[in-house]
């Protein structure tokens, strides 16, 4: 199933608390919890001013349907074509 990289703008975001993450983290799983095993949550990566979230999912169509439903913003959605790291120097 595809990858895809969800940035979603949210205005100081990096100041959340661990308490706003985690109600957030929770809303997030209910909304996939009623989708599954359709769309799955990686990880997210939290900056000051955005999130940026990995999910698997059959296509786009269902990323924005977990944001709309859990009323999440999905500004860009762009789909992984390949990872690299490291590794692929060698």
């Amino acid at each position: 199933m595809p990858k895809y990289l969800i940035e979603r703008e949210i205005p100081g975001a990096g100041a959340l608390t661990p308490q706003d993450l985690q109600a957030i983290s929770q809303k997030s799983c209910a909304v996939l919890s009623n989708m599954s095993p359709r769309v799955q949550w990686l990880e997210s990566y939290v900056t000051d001013d955005k999130v940026y979230c990995v999910y698997i999912a059959p296509d786009e169509a269902a990323v924005r349907a977990h944001a709309e439903q859990g009323e999440f913003p999905a500004n860009r959605i762009s789909r992984i074509k390949t990872v690299i790291d490291p590794t692929a120097a060698e």
